[in-house]
């Protein structure tokens, strides 16, 4: 059965108020793009093309705007409201007719992956059937983060939430690669005390059985959040310095879309056209006729 994705684009954004407080945090700019952006083009180039969007009934008319239905690049979107946000797994509550039995790939809309073999690892963990798999990433500060912790053979044996002391410096990302059961499971599982269905205890459940994997992200990759006003900027700057210095793009549907075949020269074209009067577009340009 093939894998779906979901994007979890709710919550307040009270981190990052006043910004936030007229318009979703998914929608902010990170240096030239909405930052919804670069989890979709996460999900894209692990092959994906049914999309659960997951937003606020406040926000979900400025993202249909911005998205539409997704067939400009050869995707189908699906919009899902989220009431109130009742922690990360609530996330397969909500997507559970959407996603009808088939596994999953779900990211955090604040979360930015980048680094050369990323389509190949997202195939590695799109290739298990049965249980989850999860990114970790090497992180300075793990006390803020849920952290892995490894057995004698390099197995997770717990994964534990913002430490006092740490198991590992690995950090679990905002990334999450489930099998047909996430809906079910994450229903079985009681609300932390915070009245959250967490992420951390659905996880449990599959480590707890033997089936969880953690996929380490070497020194090669990038992982940014940007859920606070600091790594929002660096973000920013990240994406900004690698686009001029490279002269290529970081986090673009459009060109992936073209990459995967799954839309044409003509339509990038179209797209270029549409973007005509920015760096953006006169890039898709160049690349439609590559």
């Amino acid at each position: 059965m093939k894998r779906k994705g979901i994007i979890l684009a709710g919550g307040t954004g009270s981190r990052l108020w006043p910004i936030t407080m007229g318009v979703s945090k998914q929608l902010l700019p990170v240096y030239d793009k909405p930052m919804i952006y670069f989890p979709l083009s996460t999900l894209m180039l692990g092959g994906i093309r049914e999309i659960a969007i997951i937003t606020t009934p406040d926000d979900q008319p400025q993202f249909r705007r911005l998205l539409g239905d997704g067939s400009q690049w050869g995707l189908s979107f699906e919009w899902i409201i989220q009431p109130s946000p009742d922690g990360l797994a609530q996330a397969y509550v909500l997507a559970e007719d959407f996603l009808a039995g088939a596994p999953s790939a779900m990211v955090l809309g604040d979360n930015i992956f980048f680094g050369h073999g990323l389509p190949e690892m997202l195939a590695t963990a799109d290739a298990r059937d049965q249980g989850g798999s999860v990114f970790g990433y090497h992180v300075a500060d793990p006390e803020r983060y849920g952290v892995v912790a490894f057995d004698a053979q390099g197995r997770v044996s717990a994964i534990v939430e913002k430490p006092q002391h740490p198991p590992s410096s690995f950090a679990v990302t905002g990334l999450y690669y489930l099998d047909g059961r996430a809906p079910a499971l994450a229903r079985g599982i009681k609300p932390s005390p915070r009245g959250e269905l967490e992420i951390v205890d659905l996880l449990e459940v599959y480590r707890a059985e033997g089936s969880l994997q953690v996929e380490r992200m070497g020194r090669g990759f990038a992982w940014l959040d940007t859920g606070t006003h600091a790594s929002l900027l660096d973000a920013g700057n990240f994406v900004r310095t690698l686009e001029e210095r490279q002269g290529l793009q970081v986090g673009s549907p459009d060109e992936i879309a073209f990459r995967q075949g799954w839309i044409d020269a003509a339509a990038l074209e179209t797209r270029a056209r549409l973007f005509g009067k920015t760096a953006y577009g006169r890039y898709l340009g160049a690349v439609a006729h590559e």
